[in-house]
């Protein structure tokens, strides 16, 4: 056990990171909902002319159940996605394909993220209802009344740590790195910690059954892993449940390359923070953004306009920022109740929190085609 102790300070001598790869149930129940606010929300501008109500932020997806094997194994249980929140579905006589849109969501999802999934392993449960009426009536209101009373926080620059940790698992999911070592899965979970100038990495990571043809395969390619990852990172540990010796049972072995087919649940909001990380050092918003509608819930778009905020006020002046921006429920969104700036220097930044407020409808056209990232 590591026990570090130090006083309350700007300037932490440790430090605490965590980043959940797109194939982490967390980070696939995000995928899927953000997914699915696009889809409702290009589908309300074609047959409707504006983005209706919908918020399907609400979203989990169950584990299935696999029997891993060396040289490839099977799914024996499908995973459930479930989905409820609430969308708009009927206009006059017309009604809305919300769950046709919801698989759809789902199958691109994993047909974009995954090598070795089909829709058989897949079951869905779908109960996304109509939305409340006072909060449908907003979008029929002039201007663009705000959905929630919520926090956005954003900061900026990132510490050394935070981008190490971003960077080792971009390094482990990217499609160069899975050519070179096709065992590999997408379930990737990467935990950093510092102590003053000494770094250290616990990483997840699933491996592929197909590739691995016996234990002593697994750990030779698990080393090699490792072996890669310390010349640019320093210590590295993977995978550290695992025990020689206990065949199967005792590796991190997969069907798909995610826990989701067996072992783990995930859930919209429990996952990486607008920037990419947990930063648990840091001030930063518990809302989960995926899946919130792109035209006035705050509990979306203040999380990113604070980062943008924060992040251009750090290019212009190379300070360190954080940006809270509070909303009031009713209140046009590019007028927020209150502003919070905490910089190394004390300055006035109105001219840029302005600028970003008032690219809002632009910052929704983004959210529509999927140019904004979120996790």
């Amino acid at each position: 056990m590591k026990i570090f102790y130090e006083k309350y300070s700007k300037k932490w001598n440790s430090e605490i990171v965590e980043r959940k790869g797109i194939g982490h149930p967390d980070s696939i129940a995000d995928g899927i909902a953000e997914n699915f606010s696009i889809n409702l929300s290009k589908y309300y501008l074609e047959n409707f002319g504006k983005i209706l109500h919908h918020n399907v932020d609400k979203l989990q997806v169950v584990a299935g159940k696999s029997i891993p094997q060396f040289g490839g194994g099977k799914m024996i249980s499908p995973i459930t996605i479930f989905f409820s929140g609430r969308a708009t579905d009927r206009v006059g006589s017309k009604r809305v394909p919300v769950k046709i849109l919801a698989r759809k969501s789902t199958l691109d999802f994993f047909e974009k993220n995954f090598r070795f999934f089909d829709e058989k392993q897949l079951d869905f449960i779908i109960k996304t209802k109509g939305g409340a009426g006072n909060l449908t009536d907003i979008f029929k209101r002039r201007g663009i009344p705000s959905n929630d009373t919520s926090v956005g926080v954003g900061f900026a620059p990132l510490t050394e740590l935070e981008n190490n940790v971003i960077s080792i698992e971009k390094f482990l999911n990217n499609k160069r790195t899975k050519h070179r070592f096709q065992f590999l899965g997408e379930d990737v979970k990467v935990l950093g910690i510092r102590n003053k100038e000494e770094f250290e990495y616990t990483i997840s990571i699933a491996f592929i059954d197909r590739f691995i043809h016996s234990e002593d395969d697994y750990f030779d390619k698990k080393e090699l892993i490792k072996e890669n990852l310390e010349k640019k990172f320093g210590k590295v540990n993977i995978n550290v449940l695992d025990k020689k010796g206990r065949g199967i049972n005792g590796i991190y072995l997969t069907v798909t390359g995610t826990s989701l087919e067996c072992g783990d649940d995930g859930a919209v909001g429990r996952g990486n923070r607008v920037n990419g990380v947990i930063p648990y050092n840091r001030f930063y918003s518990l809302e989960a953004v995926a899946g919130k509608n792109p035209v006035n819930h705050v509990g979306k778009i203040y999380n990113v306009v604070a980062y943008n905020i924060a992040k251009e006020i750090y290019n212009k002046y190379g300070i360190e920022n954080y940006v809270w921006l509070v909303s009031q429920i009713g209140r046009d969104v590019r007028d927020p109740w209150f502003v919070k700036i905490a910089s190394e220097k004390k300055m006035e930044f109105k001219e840029i929190v302005e600028e970003n407020l008032q690219r809002i409808p632009e910052l929704t056209k983004r959210f529509v085609k999927g140019k904004v990232k979120i996790f």
